[in-house]
């Protein structure tokens, strides 16, 4: 190889890659017309964009609560509101209402918000194929968005890893009314500290209509979604 060409013998023929050479010879003419380098490029238009949207919520408390339950029953999700001494009974005529029983849960989850008597599973690393066998999840959530209608799980102690909430076809997703912003910048902020963790955003049950505008649901995660906002 010289000056960015090099050669490929394939049985016997012999191909030239000039891929190097072109590379070469376009940075050197964007170094003579002045360009800035790309990395440089980037962080400038990066700074460049204007950040002057909305950063805090201008509902009151109870309004940020009632939008993020009408955004989750728009999606098709079901929702009740409990105080956390009602969770755990709330949790167990929700799946008696749906007919799960072999519920499988990330390590961490309060132990209060689950019925006694259920068969629920700690998970151990299971792979996909042994996590399908289970009727459905239980997790808490990190934070959940009003006016987006999401909810954003995380890796950590009572959410657990992504397979355990995208395999099982039913999600059962438990939600503290602190933990409710307004916007999307509220989100980002609380999200900042821990950004290098999995995260996952979900707005309602997996449901795409990307083939021939015909929506079906569970293609990308659970079909059903219940959601228990605590407090």
């Amino acid at each position: 190889m010289t000056g960015g060409r090099s050669e490929v013998r394939v049985g016997t023929e012999t191909t030239v890659d000039s891929s190097g050479a072109r590379t070469e010879i376009l940075r050197r003419i964007r170094a003579a017309k002045g360009a800035t380098p790309v990395a440089a490029a980037v962080e400038r238009e990066w700074t460049a964009i204007e950040r002057g949207y909305r950063r805090e919520a201008t509902r009151e408390r109870e309004a940020v609560l009632e939008l993020l339950e009408d955004r989750l029953r728009d999606y098709d999700a079901h929702v009740v509101r409990v105080r956390p001494d009602e969770v755990a009974g709330s949790v167990a005529a929700m799946l008696r209402e749906r007919g799960k029983e072999k519920i499988v849960v990330p390590t961490g989850l309060a132990a209060e918000w689950l019925p006694e008597g259920g068969a629920f599973v700690v998970d151990d690393g299971a792979p996909a194929t042994e996590l399908d066998h289970f009727d459905g999840v239980i997790t808490g959530a990190t934070v959940a968005i009003a006016e987006t209608g999401s909810i954003v799980l995380q890796n950590v102690a009572g959410q657990g890893r992504r397979a355990v909430t995208l395999v099982p076809d039913y999600h059962l997703c438990l939600v503290r009314v602190e933990d409710v912003v307004e916007t999307v910048p509220e989100a980002m902020d609380r999200l900042r500290a821990t950004a290098d963790l999995p995260t996952t955003f979900f707005s309602g049950p997996s449901a795409t209509a990307d083939i021939e505008m015909t929506r079906i649901k569970g293609v990308h995660g659970p079909r059903f979604l219940d959601v228990i906002l605590i407090g």
